[in-house]
């Protein structure tokens, strides 16, 4: 064997351990993608049903915000008609019922006024009697 046989044997030899070398980050490189691409399979398989859920979930909501509108609607129309129905009630009813209102307080106030003054009356002829009274009980007394 030459001395440039032995170089070459020395050369393959430090080759056989860079490739070694290298090839220990390129296997663990390896492990780690391994790994990614089991999570992203993981991700991706645990996605899918909650993304459909999210979806049915969606349209739900959708279809009562649906039915909410349509609500919202029927009692806007009515309230519109309750509105009208009053408005049509103050000038149909209202008007007589306040002639009539006015009417029975005037006749109240007029039955109150009339009693008062029965009352005052009967007070006066009771104290005019009394003053009547008491002028002859001293009349007598001086006699």
């Amino acid at each position: 064997m030459s001395v440039g046989d032995i170089a070459g044997i020395i050369a393959a030899g430090a080759f056989v351990l860079l490739v070694g070398l290298a090839a220990v980050p390129l296997i663990k490189l390896g492990k780690v993608l391994d790994e990614a691409r089991r999570l992203v399979r993981g991700v991706t398989d645990e996605t899918v049903p909650l993304i459909n859920g999210v979806t049915t979930t969606v349209q739900h909501t959708n279809h009562q915000l649906e039915r909410i509108d349509a609500i919202t609607a029927n009692v806007q129309q009515v309230t519109t008609n309750v509105s009208a129905l009053a408005s049509l009630f103050a000038a149909t009813v209202g008007s007589p019922v306040v002639k009539v209102a006015a009417f029975t307080y005037g006749v109240r106030k007029a039955l109150a006024d009339r009693k008062r003054r029965d009352v005052e009356k009967r007070i006066k002829a009771e104290m005019k009697a009394a003053k009547k009274r008491g002028r002859d009980a001293a009349g007598e007394e001086e006699r």
